[in-house]
């Protein structure tokens, strides 16, 4: 009778479970997988309408700002466009660090500071202390996606992993929609400085519930069934298990390797373009609602959710039928490009804004606009398929920081296009960067298959 090998344990929430292993056999189940990876993907949820809720509380509160300020529009545009300079500027070494520090310390940390910023955001009253604390939260905010990936690539297996994605990306829009109207309504009944003390409060409250709750698989309540269904899925379990220390640093030839396929330049270029679309959303549509639409503060609170709700559709959606397409048995680089680009092509139906007059055809033309957003905005899950092994921190931090060089150039460009009297500058804008987003797609994607660390011969 073989000797039976070492004793492998492994926390087990407050116990421990024991595995009798030997050197040729595979990793004990016990029983049915659990299902740790649901609660998982509900506290990214959480964590990313947080994340846009302080995006986004900006252009909420911009409307009486400015004019309690008496802002220009390209002050608007400066003040709209902060969050976007450091926040692009941090990607990559927000990356790094998402490489080598534990999502439980990492985020906790992000949350509250990024969080206190917002809070003294409702303190102060000048415009230059407003500008310094938005460049505080944007680089604050800068590692949060790559976070997201790097969790939703050690914790999900592939064929349920654009589900989860489009799960918790769905948080940014479900968040706005809900709260764009009673952060409208605060705003009216109280000041716009609540709007900003009100969000800062639960993101305050939010870091300290996930450095609480949140574990790397290894570390949590998932069994052994459930580590090894997301490891044969694909999923990257081993990632949760390296060590800091352990981990080269990144080279002058990482940074060559993640700047040098055609492959991530077309996921690359296409997020800035998918972005340049939220960044509209998130900055200058309720300013269009209050100022060239004629509306008040709690008509375009209301008006300005519907677009939301459409993206929430757009973005379940997205996932749901990707994932399907895929256990269905449809390639991999169908099954994730087809949302996108199909979301792409219905976003330049926001040109149709610029055509009419009435407010009901201009909300229907937006709400397919941001819908479409929605349905291409499962994009983290080609970082997931595309980028090294080696190198998913520093790949997502370089897709997210050209991705959010958007949020620099929308809300400043806009600003010197639109006039007093005229919006119509900016969707002709909008429509232009998305049709170059549907190209990069197209061309220079292609197939869907893990980037090798070795030079193309």
């Amino acid at each position: 009778m073989a000797q039976p090998g070492l004793a492998a344990q492994r926390r087990f929430g407050g116990g421990v479970v024991t595995a009798m292993t030997s050197g040729t056999t595979t990793p004990a189940r016990t029983g049915r997988p659990s299902k740790v990876r649901v609660i998982v993907a509900v506290m990214l949820f959480v964590t990313v309408v947080i994340n846009y809720m302080d995006r986004a509380n900006l252009s909420i509160a911009m409307p009486a700002l400015s004019g309690d300020l008496d802002l220009s529009t390209a002050q608007q545009g400066l003040l709209l466009s902060a969050f976007g300079w450091t926040y692009a500027a941090m990607q990559l070494p927000g990356g790094w660090l998402v490489d080598r520090v534990s999502p439980r310390v990492l985020y906790t940390l992000c949350l509250i500071l990024w969080s206190l910023a917002t809070f003294f955001m409702g303190i102060v009253g000048g415009f230059a202390a407003l500008v310094v604390l938005r460049l505080l939260v944007g680089a604050l905010e800068a590692p949060a996606y790559p976070i997201n990936s790097r969790v939703a690539t050690a914790w999900f297996p592939e064929r349920e992993r654009a589900t989860a994605i489009g799960f918790y990306t769905s948080g940014q829009f479900i968040g706005l929609a809900l709260l764009t109207p009673v952060l409208s309504w605060l705003q009216a009944a109280m000041s716009w400085h609540w709007v900003f003390i009100l969000t800062g409060v639960v993101g305050i409250v939010w870091g300290a519930v996930w450095y609480l709750v949140y574990r790397e698989p290894r570390d949590s309540r998932a069994n052994e069934a459930e580590i090894d269904l997301i490891r044969s899925g694909g999923g990257l379990v081993e990632l949760a298990e390296d060590r800091p220390q352990e981990r080269p640093r990144n080279t002058r030839g990482d940074v060559a390797t993640v700047l040098g396929r055609k492959k991530l330049w077309g996921i690359y270029i296409g997020q800035f373009c998918l972005t340049s679309t939220l960044w509209f959303f998130l900055t200058w549509f309720p300013t269009y609602l209050v100022d060239y639409r004629g509306m008040d503060y709690i008509e375009s609170g209301l008006l300005a959710s519907l677009p939301y709700v459409a993206a929430v559709i757009g973005v379940v959606s997205s996932g749901l039928v990707s994932d399907l397409l895929l256990r269905k048995g449809v390639s991999l680089s169908l099954a994730r490009k087809a949302p996108i680009i199909t979301g792409l092509l219905l976003t330049t139906l926001m040109a149709g804004a610029a055509f009419t007059d009435s407010t009901a055809l201009v909300i229907t033309f937006l709400s397919i606009a941001f819908f479409g957003n929605g349905l291409a905005s499962i994009t983290w899950s080609l970082v997931s398929a595309l980028a090294p092994q080696r190198l998913l921190g520093l790949t997502g931090g370089m897709f997210n920081f050209i991705g959010n060089l958007s949020s620099i150039a929308t809300p400043i460009v806009i600003g010197f296009l639109v006039t007093d009297e005229s919006f119509t500058p900016a969707f002709g804008y909008m429509t232009a960067v998305t049709v170059v987003g549907i190209l990069s797609y197209v061309f220079l994607v292609g197939r869907i298959e893990r980037v090798s660390e070795r030079q193309p011969s």
